[in-house]
C-alpha cells in the first residue's frame, strides 16, 4: 500500500503538519482501512482508493458514534478530517475523481467558549516578577551565572520570557519553541513568525517586550561567552539546550500555579485566548486579530466574540431602560 506511506511523507514533508496532527491523521486513516479490510488492507493502490466511498464512510462514522463507550462528536469529525485530507491527496494522484467525505454531513459539534485570563491575572504575574528585571539582580547574574544562584535566576528569567511571549504576541507553542533570534527586527519593532504550514506573518513587537528581549539576549550571550547566530534558537534552557514542548508546559503551568486568581487549565493556549480576547475588548478590527493570530480563515477567529457579547451585555443590562429594575412594566 504505497499510497498510504506516500501521503504520510505528504503531510510531514510538504505540508508541514505538527507531529500530534500527523499521528492523529496516521491513527484515524489506519483505524478506517481495518474497518473497511478487516482480514488486511490489499497491496493494491487502486483498490484501497475504491474503498474510499461515501457508503463506506458513512457505516464507519455510524460505526464511531455507535461504539461502547461512543466517540464523541469532536473525534468523530477529527477522523472524517483525516479522510477527507488522504482523499485530496488521492485526487491530486489520480487515484479518486472527486472527494466522498464532502457528501458525508459530520455531527454536529458544540462550540466551547474558548478559556481565557483575566488581565489583572496577568498583571499579578508580571508585577511579582518584575525583580527579574532591577539592575541589581540582573549585575549579578552576570557576574555569578555560573552559581547556583546564577542558575536560579536564569530559570527564572526564562520563565518571565515564555509567559511574556507567549501572551504578548498570541503565539501558539510549537512558533514559540520555533523562534530563532534573527526572527526579532528591533529595527522595525516586528518579530517573524513561522505558523502553520510555513506561513511567515509579522507581528508588532511592543517596547517593553522588546526591552525584556534585548535583556535576555544578554543574558544568554554572557553564558555562552559569545555573540549567537540569527540561526540560533532564540530562547534556550540554561545548558544551551533549545526549549521543547514539554518544557514551555510545565513553565506556564508552574508559572501560572503561582497567581491566585488563576483558575483552571493553565497552559500555552490559554495564553493567547487571552490575547485574542483582550484584544477583542480593545475593539481591535477581527480581520487584524486574524492576521495576529496567524488564522487561515475568519471563522477560526470569531470564537473570539464571546467576550464582546458578554460585555455587551453587561452594558445593556446597566444602561438600557427596559432592562433597570427587572424590566417591569411601567418601570
Amino acid at each position: 500500500m504505497k499510497i498510504f506511506d506516500a501521503y504520510i511523507r505528504y503531510i510531514c514533508n510538504v505540508r508541514r503538519y505538527s507531529d500530534r496532527t500527523v499521528a492523529l491523521y496516521e491513527h484515524a486513516v489506519k483505524d478506517y482501512l481495518s474497518h473497511v479490510f478487516p482480514e488486511g488492507v490489499p497491496e493494491d493502490d487502486a483498490d484501497v482508493a475504491k474503498a474510499f466511498n461515501t457508503s463506506e464512510i458513512r457505516s464507519y462514522m455510524v460505526q464511531m458514534l455507535d461504539s461502547t463507550p461512543p466517540m464523541s462528536a469532536k473525534t468523530v469529525s477529527l477522523h472524517l478530517s483525516a479522510l477527507s485530507s488522504i482523499c485530496r491527496y488521492m485526487m491530486k494522484e489520480g487515484l479518486l475523481r472527486s472527494n466522498p467525505v464532502r457528501l458525508v454531513t459530520k455531527p454536529k459539534v458544540e462550540k466551547r467558549v474558548p478559556q481565557f485570563y483575566r488581565k489583572d491575572s496577568m498583571d499579578e504575574y508580571f508585577n511579582t516578577t518584575s525583580r527579574l528585571l532591577d539592575k541589581d539582580g540582573y549585575d549579578a547574574f552576570l557576574r555569578e551565572w555560573h552559581t547556583l544562584s546564577g542558575k536560579e535566576y536564569y530559570s527564572s528569567l526564562l520563565e518571565r520570557m515564555v509567559i511574556s511571549t507567549l501572551y504578548s504576541l498570541g503565539l501558539r507553542r510549537s512558533e514559540l519553541i520555533g523562534l530563532k533570534v534573527g526572527n526579532v527586527d528591533f529595527g522595525r519593532n516586528v518579530v517573524k513568525v513561522c505558523g502553520k504550514g510555513d506561513k511567515m506573518r509579522e507581528i508588532p513587537l511592543v517596547p517593553l517586550l522588546s526591552e525584556e528581549i534585548l535583556l535576555y539576549l544578554k543574558a544568554v550571550e554572557t553564558m555562552c561567552g559569545r555573540e549567537r547566530s540569527l540561526e540560533e534558537p532564540l530562547f534556550v534552557t540554561y545548558s544551551g539546550n533549545p526549549l521543547y514542548a514539554k518544557y514551555v508546559d510545565r513553565v506556564v503551568k508552574s508559572a501560572l500555579g503561582r497567581v491566585r486568581s488563576v483558575k483552571g487549565r493553565r497552559s500555552p493556549h490559554v495564553l493567547r485566548h487571552s490575547l485574542a480576547t483582550e484584544l477583542m475588548n480593545g475593539d481591535a478590527e477581527l480581520n487584524s486579530i486574524k492576521e495576529l493570530l496567524g488564522h487561515s480563515s475568519l471563522a477560526a477567529t470569531q470564537v473570539y466574540t464571546h467576550s464582546s457579547i458578554a460585555r455587551l451585555k453587561d452594558s445593556y443590562e446597566r444602561a438600557h431602560p427596559r432592562a433597570k429594575n427587572g424590566g417591569k412594566h411601567g418601570d
